[in-house]
C-alpha cells in the first residue's frame, strides 16, 4: 500500500499530549479503514502536526481521522518512506516514546534544507585529475555533513540535497564547506571550480504535491539564480539570529534574501520556466509577462543575478542545455532548438563563450 503524510494545523491550546491522545484513538480504529499509522510529528511552536500513514488512498485517512476525533487534515501527500527517513530521521515512533503510556512525541518536522551545486564537471583536463578532485571534494563534504548532523537526501557528482534539524548547524556547515572548497580546488582550474550553496526552511507538507517541495524549490532557485555563492532565505536568517542571540549573519560572506527579493525570484522563475525554450521569447515579452517596465526589470535582475534580461535569458537557456547534454539523450542540433536557440551554430558560439568548450567536445568528455 502507498504511504501518505498529512498535515494538521492545530490551535495554540492543543499541545503534544493532546496530539498523542488523538494518535492513540486513530490507532484503535485504523483497521476499519485499512490504514496503519506509522508515526507522527508534533510542533507546538508552529502549531502543526504531521502523521505518516500507510493507507489505500487519501480518503481512507480523512475518514479515519474524522471518525476518531474530527481533526480533518489540511493537506495529504503521497511520500516515499526512504525519502521521509532521509529528511526527518525516522519512519516509526522513537524508542523512548514507546516506554511511555501515552507515547507523547513532541518532535517538530520543520527542517532547514540545503542545496549545494558545483560546476566541477566542466572543463576537466584529464580523467584522473577530475576523479581525484571529485574524490577529495566528496570526502570533504561528507565529513562536514556528518560533523554538523546533516542528513543527505539526494546526491550525485555535482549536487547535494541535505536536511538539517538545527539552523545553526546548517549555516555553519555552509560556511565550512565553502572554506574547505578553496583548499581542495585544483590550482590550474580555479575559475571553473565554483560552488553554490543555498538554505531555506519549511515543513514537509504544504499545498504542494511532494515532501518539502516549497523549501526545496526556493533553495534550488537561490542556488541556480542568485549571483552570490552562499545564499539563505530571510526565514533562515531570522531563525539563526533567534537561536544565537549574540550572533548576526555576516552579510559580506552570506547573501540574505530579503522578503521582496524572494517574491521577485519566485515570480521570475514561475514565469521563465514556462517560456524559456520558445525562440520567439524576447525582452519585451519578459517585461510584459513580469509586469515591470524595462528599467525596473533590468534593475531587479542586476541586483539579484548580476545579469541583464538578455544575458539572463541566454544564461538560463545554456544552463538547461547543459543538463540535456549531460543526459546525452539528443544530438546537439535538437538540444539547441529545444533550448530556445534559433540555430545550432549560435548555440555552439554561446556555449563556448560561457563554458570554454564546444558542445561536441563536452559530450565526448562525458560519454558514459
Amino acid at each position: 500500500m502507498p504511504i501518505y503524510m498529512d498535515r494538521h494545523d492545530i490551535p495554540k491550546e492543543i499541545k503534544a499530549e493532546h496530539v498523542a491522545e488523538m494518535h492513540q484513538i486513530d490507532l484503535k480504529i485504523e483497521h476499519k479503514f485499512g490504514c496503519r499509522g506509522l508515526t507522527y510529528w508534533c510542533d507546538e511552536e508552529r502549531n502543526t502536526a504531521f502523521c505518516l500513514i500507510e493507507a489505500p488512498n487519501k480518503k481512507a485517512i480523512q475518514d479515519m481521522h474524522n471518525q476518531a476525533h474530527g481533526e480533518f487534515p489540511h493537506s495529504i501527500i503521497e511520500v516515499d518512506k526512504k525519502i521521509v527517513e532521509s529528511f526527518l530521521g525516522r519512519i516509526e515512533d522513537p524508542v523512548k516514546a514507546k516506554n511511555t503510556k501515552l507515547n507523547i512525541i513532541n518532535d517538530p518536522a520543520f527542517r532547514v534544507i540545503m542545496v549545494l551545486k558545483t560546476s566541477s564537471f566542466l572543463n576537466r583536463l584529464e580523467a584522473n585529475q577530475f576523479s581525484l578532485f571529485l574524490q577529495k571534494f566528496h570526502n570533504s563534504v561528507l565529513k562536514t555533513f556528518k560533523h554538523f548532523k546533516g542528513s543527505i537526501v539526494k546526491r550525485d557528482n555535482n549536487h547535494y540535497l541535505v536536511s538539517f534539524k538545527s539552523v545553526s548547524y546548517a549555516v555553519t556547515c555552509m560556511s565550512k564547506i565553502q572554506s574547505n572548497f578553496k583548499y581542495i580546488t585544483p590550482k590550474f582550474d580555479l575559475k571553473n571550480r565554483r560552488i553554490k550553496i543555498a538554505l531555506s526552511a519549511g515543513s514537509p507538507v504544504s499545498e504542494k504535491e511532494t515532501i518539502f517541495e516549497e523549501a526545496i524549490t526556493l533553495a534550488t532557485r537561490m542556488c541556480d539564480i542568485v549571483k552570490n555563492q552562499l545564499v539563505i532565505s530571510n526565514e533562515v536568517r531570522e531563525l539563526y539570529e533567534s537561536e544565537n542571540r549574540n550572533l548576526i549573519i555576516d552579510r559580506e560572506l552570506i547573501k540574505v534574501l530579503k522578503p521582496n527579493e524572494e517574491v521577485f525570484l519566485n515570480k521570475l522563475m514561475n514565469f521563465v520556466e514556462q517560456v524559456w525554450n520558445k525562440p520567439s521569447f524576447k525582452v519585451a515579452n519578459f517585461c510584459k509577462g513580469m509586469g515591470y517596465s524595462k528599467s525596473q526589470l533590468y534593475r531587479k535582475l542586476i541586483q539579484l543575478t548580476g545579469m541583464s534580461p538578455n544575458n539572463f535569458i541566454r544564461e538560463f537557456r545554456l544552463h538547461q542545455a547543459l543538463g540535456l547534454l549531460h543526459k546525452q539523450s539528443q544530438n546537439i542540433s535538437e538540444i539547441a532548438y529545444e533550448s530556445g536557440f534559433n540555430s545550432p551554430a549560435y548555440f555552439s558560439k554561446c556555449f563556448i563563450e560561457k563554458y570554454g568548450i564546444l558542445p561536441s567536445k563536452y559530450i565526448q568528455q562525458h560519454k558514459t
